[in-house]
């Protein structure tokens, strides 16, 4: 039997908003705190926490004194917060859509199960997608998933739907995760699927995903055409050690 997992207030309220931010225009302006505290039931800390998850997110801007405002489409997502592909496209004011190319019920690979932390053979769910958006190739997605999301993921519509709208639906909240970026060289079927030359560059994603429990849940690769897409970045600027010679 499947565990339904727990999804916090904030987090039902943060999906609420985000959905009718996605039809909403740059400028617009968004119930307040106190607004959002009689419209859902909740407590001002709740309500906060949800905004401040968009305002990180870089989808609202929260003007102290004024309100929170729909800012403008960001050109790429941010390399540290995952927004589903789906919402992510829908945001650019493209149409995301998806090819699917396998899903099956399978027991793991050794690599499989040793990345979701499974015991050898365990029964995973493998998908294989062709992202696009505006019927343009982005991405190759290949993501294994434990067995317990089977019956969610095999029965979702991931054409024209979003796999962690369906995994969310299905009580699986996704909470957090780990990542790394590197580049590779399209090989003879990325380019075929993706419509680009052998050889052509790749941004390679790969990423596991966790509930709320720290179980993991998700391992996907994302294989992007680099010259259409794109990951901004926010980092500190790391100072010099005063214990150590500067260079000279």
């Amino acid at each position: 039997m499947t565990e339904i997992g727990y999804q916090p207030q904030y987090r039902q309220i943060e999906q609420a908003l985000r959905e009718r931010i996605s039809a909403l225009p740059p400028g617009a302006k968004l119930p307040s705190d106190t607004d959002l505290c009689a419209e859902f039931g909740v407590s001002r800390m709740t309500a906060r926490n949800a905004m401040e998850r968009l305002a990180a997110d870089g989808l609202i801007r929260r003007e102290p004194g004024r309100g929170s405002f729909v800012t403008a489409p960001p050109a790429h997502r941010r390399a540290n917060r995952l927004m589903t592909f789906s919402r992510e496209m829908r945001r650019a004011g493209r149409v995301p859509s998806s090819r699917l190319l396998a899903r099956v019920v399978r027991p793991a690979t050794a690599s499989e199960a040793t990345t979701l932390g499974l015991a050898p053979r365990h029964l995973i769910v493998y998908l294989r997608r062709l992202r696009l958006a505006d019927d343009e190739p982005i991405a190759i997605e290949s993501t294994v998933l434990v067995g317990a999301t089977a019956e969610a993921v095999m029965a979702a519509d991931l054409a024209a739907g979003s796999l962690h709208e369906a995994l969310g639906r299905a009580g699986f909240v996704l909470d957090r995760g780990t990542g790394t970026i590197s580049a590779a060289a399209a090989s003879a079927e990325d380019a075929h699927l993706l419509g680009i030359r052998d050889g052509e560059p790749l941004l390679v994603e790969r990423r596991v995903i966790v509930d709320g429990h720290g179980r993991r849940i998700e391992a996907t690769e994302s294989r992007y055409v680099a010259g259409r897409y794109g990951l901004d970045v926010q980092f500190d600027v790391e100072l010099p050690d005063a214990d150590l010679p500067s260079p000279g």
